[in-house]
């Protein structure tokens, strides 16, 4: 090889390293940029509200007066709200999931079905609150309730758990079934015993950011009946006289943090603002700890699983 041609050699790889590098930089100002982003706010957000997260404001019922208002009917409703959406949502999706990939015959039907489980993951969250409010408040005869605000925000999230449930399927290797398959198993015994134990790792992460999304969610909640003040608990089961039923919370008026949060920031009062920081930063740690959770039962699984 002529010595121009080492040169040319060397120059290209040079030049391709000297692009490398410039694509680290950028990536890492992007990276940077949306940390100190995120950071900032999180820590406006704490400097704003820090003062007001004490027992009280966790016990309180809202109220006219910003230092003795609180978010305990906030954070209950949120709770609620997001036991049923995974109650519905996270059997539904897998099992949607499950189906498409490993049952679904290959056909122009299935096509159009795979399209527009893609497609619903994008579309805006208050097309689900009308949707809600048309099936289950209407049709169904819900009521503006906890149960139909569970079910909307778990039509919501249907779709992102239903595309990771596929996508986590599609990462296990053929040879495992074709293995299960040569030992007699079935499709049912090969989905139960190889396929969604191996794959849950992936499923629950795609069920965190279903979740996340959810938890946060105003639009849909005010479309199906949220409400902006409220002073009362669900029932609790078998509480009371008459004793309440086992469900008889699913069907009680509701507020959520979010709701709360937008009502007091539309007040023109600062003392109400620092309550809505303080409220944003309880809902964040319940954020968080829902996905820790989600992550602790991923690490389990990914510890478990022997290839």
């Amino acid at each position: 090889m002529q010595e121009n041609d080492l040169q040319a050699i060397r120059s290209l790889i040079a030049r391709h390293k000297r692009l490398d590098w410039l694509f680290a930089v950028f990536g890492i100002a992007c990276l940077m940029l949306g940390v100190l982003t995120l950071t900032s706010l999180f820590v406006d957000m704490w400097m704003t509200g820090a003062e007001r997260l004490h027992p009280d404001f966790l016990t309180n019922f809202p109220s006219r007066r910003a230092g003795q208002a609180g978010i305990l009917a906030a954070w209950v409703g949120s709770l609620l709200v997001m036991l049923v959406t995974a109650a519905v949502a996270i059997p539904l999706g897998v099992a949607a999931g499950v189906y498409l990939e490993e049952y679904a015959p290959k056909n122009w039907l299935t096509d159009i079905i795979e399209i527009n489980v893609s497609n619903l993951a994008g579309v805006p969250s208050i097309v689900y609150g009308l949707l809600g409010l048309g099936m289950f408040v209407y049709t169904f005869g819900l009521g503006r309730s906890i149960l139909t605000a569970g079910l909307t925000l778990a039509l919501l999230i249907l779709p992102v758990v239903i595309v990771a449930t596929r996508e986590a399927i599609r990462a296990i290797p053929q040879m495992i079934r074709e293995g299960a398959y040569a030992c007699g198993a079935t499709t049912w015994q090969t989905v139960r015993d190889h396929i969604v134990p191996y794959s849950s790792p992936g499923i629950l992460t795609g069920v965190i950011i279903g979740m996340a999304r959810a938890i946060g969610e105003t639009a849909p909640l005010i479309v199906v009946g949220a409400v902006t003040f409220i002073a009362y608990l669900p029932p609790a089961p078998l509480s009371g006289d008459p004793a309440a039923g086992l469900f008889d919370w699913a069907q009680a008026a509701f507020t959520v943090l979010p709701i709360q949060m937008f009502n007091w920031t539309s007040r023109p009062d600062v003392a109400f603002h620092a309550n809505a920081a303080a409220a944003g930063l309880v809902l964040v740690g319940m954020t968080l700890a829902m996905n820790a959770v989600a992550i602790w039962l991923r690490y389990r699984l990914r510890k478990n699983i022997k290839w």
